[in-house]
């Protein structure tokens, strides 16, 4: 039964719904990093909100771990490259408290706009300044988006709602997704320009960091008012504070801030400035639905293999999970034959799917082949860490989808680039379900890849395959299956035998000897 650890404070129904699913979870928050590298050993999962940083220290010691989910959107305290390295499932919840934190973002452009908390303070203090606080309208205001995924996309609609302008940002958004939502696509000197009130909705990546920059925030209109409830560093700070000392910046709203939790910044006390401590997230109503949803989604993954919402492996639904799991299998094993044929000479790879292959959702039938090629580099590669890998050796890793139909229903066809030139090997499955080589180097063969095997590649002539098995025999190696396939009447013939016990170098060694032998490979699948 896997085992997850929470160690964070979590809303009660998720270690309820890990045990319904059949996964033994235990609660145990408030640890301290070097508690937790003690007893994470233990683990197949971790739940995680903020508090507990998952780091490459935390990791070493996770000799179980399968599986992180943070119940949220932010995965700063997670390391990412560690955990793929590590071949560990990182996922987040990014739609559980969406809705709470573009309603957020919609607050904190009201409060700007009618100077909420400076009024309310001042009526506490009795002193009734109902002229000081002269507001504007957002009907009919330009809202500008940085960011039109999921929350900004709320936001929009809400805004459309009150009747104002929308313009968007975004580089992945397209011109139809835009019509779709209502908005005006545009870029991001014009959205600057134009923007009555801006809200920024995007992640904190090196290419949106400081986005509101110095530079970007003077081409703003001026009397803009800004809000950010996405993520601190998308605005610098400091220029921020100038542009709202000097009017050109009618009103900012932080939810967010570069240091957290922000007890100093150059922002605190300027007039006409908001902010509240990272709150985008915190109803009652969000806490329950990512609690709920990353429990889910490690539990699928746990007792099914399905994968949501992770960002450092492709997803795979728990409903996909079971029609692509032959055919994960036959992936994995021919990457694992052609790395185990030419090992470092692999330069490229391409993974072709065509018939019914070609209907599925490719990604995860590619990262089987990446973890059966690289399991010949480690001895801990899986799907995740597999493309990490793949990088970190150089290779080239392409995809093709074939429309056409073939000799064979289906059909998996992984080529590698060699110095000696493209080989590839292919693969169906017979009844659906059972994986079989049906190509080897351009060599038709039927064969199931399965346990111990030889390859030998060896010129057909009459009496090899006696002098072979004589020399196996001599040896007390059992063949259980055997597989021959040939490119033509006295041309180069391949074997694959299924062997009981494992071939040594000396009786490899001894094989090669034979007359007619061009290559012999112990295989292990």
């Amino acid at each position: 039964m896997p085992k997850v650890l929470i160690s964070d404070k979590m809303d009660p129904r998720a270690a309820q719904i890990f045990r319904e699913r059949g996964v033994e979870v235990d609660e145990i928050t408030g640890k301290t990093r070097d508690e937790l590298i003690a007893m994470i050993g233990d683990y197949d999962g971790l739940a995680i909100r903020s508090a507990t940083k998952v780091t490459k220290e935390v990791l070493a010691a996770a000799t179980n771990l399968k599986v992180v989910g943070r119940a949220g959107i932010g995965v700063d305290n997670v390391d990412i490259p560690a955990a793929s390295a590590k071949g560990v499932v990182v996922m987040n919840t990014p739609f559980g408290n969406s809705i709470t934190t573009a309603e957020h973002a919609i607050a904190l452009m009201f409060a700007l706009a009618r100077d909420l908390p400076e009024a309310d303070r001042s009526t506490q203090a009795g002193k009734w300044e109902k002229n000081r606080f002269m507001g504007v309208e957002v009907t009919s205001k330009t809202l500008g988006l940085i960011g039109a995924g999921n929350i900004g996309s709320i936001v929009a609609d809400r805004a459309l709602g009150l009747k104002m302008k929308v313009v968007a940002y975004d580089p992945f958004l397209t011109p139809e997704r835009a019509v779709e939502m209502g908005v005006e696509k545009v870029t991001l000197d014009e959205l600057l320009a134009r923007a009555d009130f801006i809200t920024l909705h995007t992640p904190l990546t090196d290419s949106t960091r400081n986005i509101l920059s110095a530079e970007n925030i003077a081409k703003a209109k001026k009397g803009v008012r800004i809000v950010n409830c996405a993520r601190g560093g998308l605005i610098d700070e400091a220029a921020l504070k100038a542009a709202l000392d000097s009017g050109h910046v009618a009103g900012a709203a932080l939810d967010v801030f570069v240091e957290e939790p922000a007890k100093q910044s150059p922002l605190f006390g300027t007039p006409n400035f908001i902010s509240t401590p990272h709150l985008g997230a915190s109803t009652n109503e969000a806490q329950v639905n990512v609690a709920i949803q990353v429990a889910e989604q490690m539990a699928d993954y746990l007792m099914s293999g399905g994968v949501t919402n992770a960002l450092n492996v492709p997803s795979l639904s728990a409903e996909e999970a079971p029609k692509l799991k032959p055919y994960m299998a036959l992936a994995e094993r021919l990457g694992a034959l052609v790395g185990q044929l030419e090992g470092d000479n692999i330069k490229a790879v391409a993974i072709e799917v065509e018939g019914a292959a070609a209907e599925l959702n490719q990604k995860p039938i590619t990262g089987a082949v990446l973890s059966g090629l690289m399991g010949v580099y480690s001895d801990t590669v899986n799907m995740v860490n597999a493309p990490f890998l793949a990088r970190e050796r150089g290779l080239d890793v392409r995809e093709v989808r074939h429309d056409r139909e073939g000799d064979y229903h289906t059909l998996v066809r992984v080529s590698v680039t060699t110095p000696a030139g493209e080989k590839s090997v292919a693969g169906t499955l017979f009844a659906n379900s059972e994986p079989r080589l049906v190509e080897i180097f351009g060599v038709k063969v039927e064969a199931d890849l399965a346990g111990r095997m030889l390859y030998v590649v060896n010129e057909d002539a009459p009496g090899f395959i006696g002098r072979l098995g004589t020399s196996l025999g001599a040896a007390d190696v059992n063949i259980g299956t055997f597989h021959l396939g040939r490119r033509a009447a006295g041309g180069e013939a391949v074997l694959l035998l299924s062997i009981d016990t494992p071939v040594e170098e000396p009786l490899v060694w001894q094989i090669c000897q034979l007359p007619g032998v061009r290559s012999v490979k112990a295989l292990k699948f």
